[in-house]
């Protein structure tokens, strides 16, 4: 997400950190290109006016241009600004009794599935959610709903098949809500091509009648400015309390998401990132400024590695890495881990977190998960002892493995090659270091088959990285 505009910024922060000294040409020269990348971001015109002009105002402040690092103060102060123009009111949820979000807005925004996403981000959290079904309008809704909540394993009501009135449905799930023990309800509404007085009118009407504390409004980020009005007219309209902005996994430019809270003055709260039910996140201004701006998002990547993986779990991995005792079966553990760590988004999406990282992903070929899953193979197709004793795998082992694993023994070979090189790695602290700090400090990322060859100083497991310099493998032991 943001891809185009992060590739300019980048661009224009290079220079001015190229710079020993800032004057006001230089400042506007900047500016200039910064207002054209966020123009072809698609970012509304007034709010990318506005955005420059306070970025300017403070940028030729007396404390900038005396600065010994004028360049390093320019780029704090324009993450300020990104990170206010987000969501400088961005608040959590409103989750109060009695509990009620209605969720807005046009259809193919992927409503119902953030409804259902919702629904399972709270029941992480330890609430108790239930989904309302309240489309009556698009015939696949309340089927679509009713797969998603047995998925999720979240109880949903289902109007009686033929209704049409939606506040009847409304009255009936609230008597349905009596038996259950949900202490948050979503309410998945109907939408239409475009906002009509229809739609307005029996927004208003479950509105009025459910009182909810939260009134979501789900949009879809890659429709770019045409988002901005409808979110424009639904707040004047109903009076939103939020914005979910969905799938910003594939959209390049992202300058809806940059306009949306400015136009409205309501925070986004969600974003949708993948298809999958676990690729939805809290929106976060400062972190996603930073991601923006090139900066990665190490708190989040922290969270996902906290959230997935046991603290004993990883300090025992670290403690076989430390002791030199790294072995096959630690490496499954390994790529267990990161799996977990990745979630529905992928080693690609993981890696985009980590600073300086994602602008170099975009130069190389998208990472493939698959392989990573060949890799697995290999290691699952050797026996327990040859996983804790590499130096067993001779070449008739090797064959065996090959067959076993649907992998060609080049492909084998290759493996098994930097595998010993990363064990060899481990040995020298020096070049570990070296290799920790190139993944951005996080230990126990090893390649995964095939990732590393993608990141500088990183072991390729997979085939096609150089061998470190004293890096030798392991010795055969032949049986």
């Amino acid at each position: 997400m943001f891809a185009n505009l992060s590739d300019k910024l980048e661009g224009v922060f290079r220079k001015l950190r190229g710079l020993g000294k800032i004057s006001e040409s230089n400042v506007s020269e900047a500016l200039v290109e910064v207002r054209m990348a966020l123009l072809e971001a698609d970012v509304d015109f007034t709010v990318a006016k506005e955005f420059i002009a306070r970025v300017r105002e403070k940028a030729l402040g007396a404390e900038v241009i005396k600065s010994i690092t004028p360049g390093q103060q320019i780029v704090k102060i324009f993450n300020d600004e990104l990170t206010e123009l987000l969501g400088g009111d961005a608040a959590p949820l409103d989750l109060s009794a009695p509990g009620r979000i209605l969720m807005v807005g046009l259809n193919g925004a992927g409503k119902t599935t953030s409804s259902a996403k919702l629904a399972l981000l709270l029941k992480k959290q330890g609430r108790k959610p239930a989904l309302i079904a309240c489309d009556l309008y698009r015939p696949a809704a309340i089927e679509q709903l009713a797969t998603l909540a047995r998925e999720i394993d979240v109880p949903m009501f289902r109007p009686e098949p033929g209704e049409t009135n939606v506040l009847k449905v409304v009255k009936a799930a609230q008597k349905w809500l009596e038996t259950q023990t949900a202490n948050i309800v979503i309410y998945d509404t109907a939408g239409r091509q475009e906002v009509d007085e229809a739609l307005i009118k029996e927004l208003k009407e479950v509105r009025n009648f459910l009182a909810p504390k939260e009134i979501l409004l789900v949009v879809d980020a890659a429709t770019g400015q045409q988002s901005v009005q409808v979110a424009k007219t639904f707040q004047e309209a109903v009076g939103i309390t939020g914005l979910i902005l969905t799938k910003l996994d594939g959209d390049a430019r992202g300058g809806a998401a940059l306009s949306m809270r400015s136009v409205t003055q309501r925070p986004i709260k969600f974003m949708g990132v993948g298809e999958k039910m676990d690729q939805f996140e809290a929106f976060v201004p400062d972190r996603m400024a930073q991601r923006i701006l090139g900066m990665g998002d190490i708190v989040g990547l922290v969270e996902k590695a906290a959230a997935a993986i046991e603290e004993e779990d990883a300090m025992r991995m670290a403690a076989r890495m430390d002791q030199n005792k790294f072995d096959f079966t630690d490496f499954l553990q390994q790529m267990k881990m990161m799996k977990k760590i990745a979630g529905g988004g992928g080693l690609g999406g993981l890696l985009g977190l980590l600073p300086g990282v994602g602008s170099q992903l975009k130069n190389m070929p998208p990472i493939d998960d698959q392989k990573l899953k060949r890799t697995e193979a290999i290691v699952l197709s050797m026996t327990l002892e040859e996983r804790g004793k590499p130096e067993l795998l001779n070449p008739k082992r090797r064959q065996r493995i090959a067959s076993g694993s649907g992998n060609s023994i080049v492909e084998v070979n290759q493996f098994l090659k930097q595998f010993g090189q990363m064990r060899d790695m481990m040995r020298d602290k020096g070049k570990m270091m070296k290799m920790m700090k190139n993944m951005g400090g996080m230990p126990g990322m090893g390649d995964l088959g095939g990732l590393a060859g993608k990141m500088p100083s990183m072991p390729n497991f997979g085939g096609g990285g150089k061998k470190p310099p004293g890096a030798g493998g392991f010795r055969i032991r032949r049986k």
